[in-house]
Parts: structure tokens; sequence; C-alpha cells
């Protein structure tokens, strides 16, 4: 799934930073699943594993680990959509503030 200036339908953005990085600015609509609780939290959060997720951090190496992650849990549907800045230009979205 390439990620164009829209979320495919039903898609849920997945910011994989740490709490801190995620109330320093997020792009709305994101829930936070930080890297290293992705794999207990996915489960009760996100339970279709056919459901588009787009992952992304700061930069795109922890959302391209977490791609690599929830794809041997078993979801079909993951897209590495790299740093958080660039991403929310794609969509055309907005970076909130906690």
């Amino acid at each position: 799934m390439g990620i164009e200036s829209e979320l495919p339908a039903g898609a849920v953005l997945i910011d994989v930073r740490n709490q801190g990085e995620f109330a320093s600015g997020f792009i709305e609509g994101a829930i936070s699943m930080p890297l290293d609780r992705i794999g207990q939290s996915i489960q009760s959060a996100i339970p279709d594993k056919n459901t588009p997720i787009i992952v992304y951090c700061f930069s795109g190496a922890r959302s391209a680990a977490a791609k690599k992650g929830l794809t041997r849990l078993g979801y079909t549907n993951v897209s590495n959509g790299g740093g958080v800045g660039s991403l929310a230009i794609k969509l055309h979205k907005m970076i909130r503030r906690e």
C-alpha cells in the first residue's frame, strides 16, 4: 500500500515514538503506541488484522521495525509512513500537541 495524499478508508495511524515525543507533536487522528509496547497493545486496539495501518515515527527507522513486527503478528495491510513531518505533509494533516 502506498501512502498518497489521503488515508485509505478505515486506516489507522499509529505513532510508534515514545510518550514524550508523541506529546511534542503528533499527526491529527493518530494513536500513540510506542514501539516497545506495540506487540502487547495492537491486538486489543486493532483486532481485525486486515485493517489498513500506517505506522510512523521521527525518521522512519522505528516505524520500519514496527511494520516488520506487525507483519509477523499477522497484520496484512501495514505501511511505513516514515517520519511524522513528511507524513503529515503528504496526508495534509495537522500536527497536534498534547
